[in-house]
């Protein structure tokens, strides 16, 4: 099992950054990406980044929706087996309960290993 922890969420007006931080534990050995999704009222749960290890030492692959490209940014500490997702110029929009996910990626076929307790982000204009 794996076990996942987030902390950093919080409230921020429009513009502000904010900077979640996920710790694993547990089956480190089972996933080989962390992701971080989120979820708003009323919608389906969402990508929002995703960080994936090939085994060589800087070349992973990162993957970012969209709607955040260019505002956002993943990052992993292997060695404290911890990934991060760093906001910045947040906007109402982003306003969403955010998990942290351990995911194991091969090819195409994404499985979801584990999931953290989610982390309420509030963007107010």
């Amino acid at each position: 099992q794996v076990q996942l922890v987030e902390s950093g969420g919080g409230s921020v007006q429009a513009g502000g950054s904010l900077r979640l931080s996920c710790a694993a534990s547990g089956s480190i050995l089972s996933f080989n990406a962390m992701g971080w999704y989120r979820q708003a009222p009323g919608k389906q749960r969402e990508l929002v980044a995703r960080i994936t290890d090939s085994g060589i030492p800087n070349s992973g692959s990162i993957k970012y929706a969209d709607s955040v490209k260019g505002r956002f940014t993943i990052s992993r500490d292997n060695a404290k087996n911890t990934a991060y997702l760093q906001m910045n110029n947040l906007k109402p929009e982003d306003t969403a309960v955010y998990y942290c996910a351990a995911d194991s990626v091969i090819m195409s076929t994404i499985r979801h290993v584990g999931w953290g307790q989610g982390t309420q982000v509030t963007v107010s204009s």
